[in-house]
């Protein structure tokens, strides 16, 4: 008998289908109201740390160098007062196999695919982790499909995305490429259940284990290279993943005062799932556009529950603009002679300006850096904002406005690091979880929703009372 394969019958069967291509059965860890048990999902349904370095060495992946700036240091400590400028420091996760951190996740999701038995992998996503995921599947012998959201209704697609698209197929990975819309999440639930193939989801537990080796190590090198832990750790915020997996590792580590710090290019007022926005934006992860509402809610993934959740980790939630971010990325190649993508220089950004504020002696390390190609260059970059109608001046970067200019610093003076309010977004959280389920919170939710909040549960009590 023929299934019904209408919009709305797949999407009831969502659940269904994510069940059997995830092979994790998450009622498990249900409550019944708000609450869920986050660890045991992750101890359950996750690997030891010990265990993913096993997999992930296997293949080549992590064991990446730390690398410090001291140019970019110079250039920094010229901008601050005197006995300010931090040393700054990069992972460079570039070094791993498809050219980005998101191997380690690939790594682990690609194994745990292979081990259960599943012929072939899918994976939702129009950034590095297609290319990670094509990677480790060419590896493993194993079929790989990645879904692309890349054009708009004129078909007319990012050049960051479309190489993105050139690079997975150069792996053996087949690209169906869609424009923006709700038939993204549609067509990646169709190919599932079709196909049988496993979802290479970037928010299950293993994925997100797979980015705690990345913290981990980061701390271990640096012990080893400078006789301490840094003192803050920026890590580029889109979904959350990367905070997540790198904030867990750190605490495993023991480093449990390093201070866990977000960044993401400001796009607000740019909508990313509208074909009129779609184009007017010169940065495909790493934004606003995910790293707030995914904060706030991180359960709209493509899984029942996120194994994402950045608010119980972040200290810190830092803002800069998108033409900040090109001139770093050009000033990391002719000062530093490191030529690397955009989404990686979105939290080195942040630390060029949040290193003026802390002292000479002090350290902070950007958690990783990314491949860089064709579409991710500035120059193509930049050509396709201008054709889009954007305006390119230099400028004072505050002045800009996402999706009418792009306003490249007149001096590396004005780069600021903006602070994002978490305490709002803390209480828009307890706010989206009471709306969702509908329910009266019991103590068991309010201490739940105090550990996602990284709050206390008098906070989440006098949030409750607000509402």
């Amino acid at each position: 008998m023929n299934r019904d394969m209408s919009y709305s019958a797949v999407m009831n069967r969502k659940n269904e289908i994510m069940k059997k291509a995830i092979g994790i059965d998450y009622s498990l860890f249900e409550s019944g109201g708000i609450s869920f048990d986050y660890e045991r999902m992750m101890r359950e349904a996750g690997y030891s740390l010990e265990e993913i370095q096993r997999i992930q060495s296997s293949t080549g992946v992590g064991n990446t160098p730390i690398l410090e700036l001291r140019n970019i240091t110079a250039l920094a400590r010229k901008c601050a007062p005197k006995g300010k400028g931090a040393r700054i420091f990069i992972k460079d996760e570039a070094a791993n196999p498809s050219g980005s951190f998101k191997a380690r996740r690939a790594a682990n999701a690609v194994y745990h695919a292979k081990k259960l038995g599943y012929k072939g992998v899918i994976a939702a996503t129009s950034g590095n982790y297609g290319a990670a995921v094509a990677s480790q599947a060419a590896m493993a012998g194993l079929k790989c499909i990645i879904v692309q959201e890349c054009y708009d209704s004129k078909m007319v697609g990012q050049p960051e995305i479309l190489e993105k698209q050139r690079v997975c197929e150069a792996y053996g990975a087949e690209v169906v490429q869609l424009s923006v819309g709700p038939e993204l999440f549609y067509t990646f639930l169709r190919l599932l259940e079709e196909t049988g193939y496993f979802n290479a989801s970037l928010y299950t537990p293993f994925g997100i284990a797979g980015v705690e080796t990345l913290g981990y190590e980061l701390v271990m090198q640096f012990r080893e290279k400078l006789g301490k832990d840094p003192d803050k750790v920026l890590i580029t915020h889109a979904g959350g993943g990367n905070v997540t997996g790198t904030a867990r590792g750190i605490i495993k580590a023991g480093a449990y005062k390093v201070e866990v710090v977000g960044a993401s290019v400001d796009l607000s007022g740019l909508h990313m799932a509208s074909d009129k926005d779609f184009n007017r934006k010169s940065f495909t992860t790493g934004h606003t556009g995910f790293g707030i509402p995914f904060a706030t809610w991180p359960d709209r993934a493509d899984v029942p529950r996120n194994a994402a959740r950045p608010l119980r980790y972040l200290d810190r939630y830092l803002i800069v603009k998108q033409g900040e971010v090109f001139f770093v990325t050009e000033a990391l190649s002719v000062l530093e002679g490191i030529e690397r993508g955009p989404a990686g220089n979105t939290s080195l950004t942040a630390a060029f300006a949040l290193a003026q504020e802390m002292d000479e002696d002090q350290t902070i390390i950007v958690s990783e850096t990314e491949y860089t190609g064709a579409g991710k260059h500035i120059q193509p970059q930049l050509s396709f904002a201008r054709d889009n109608g954007i305006e390119i001046f230099f400028g004072d970067p505050a002045e800009e406005v996402p999706g009418k200019n792009i306003i490249l610093p007149s001096h590396p003076s004005l780069i600021k690091a903006r602070d994002v309010d978490l305490v709002h977004m803390r209480r828009s959280l307890i706010k989206t979880a009471v709306n969702t389920y509908k329910v009266e919170p019991t103590e068991e939710d309010i201490a739940f929703l105090a550990e996602e909040t990284n709050s206390s549960e008098e906070f989440v009590r006098e949030t409750l009372k607000s509402l």
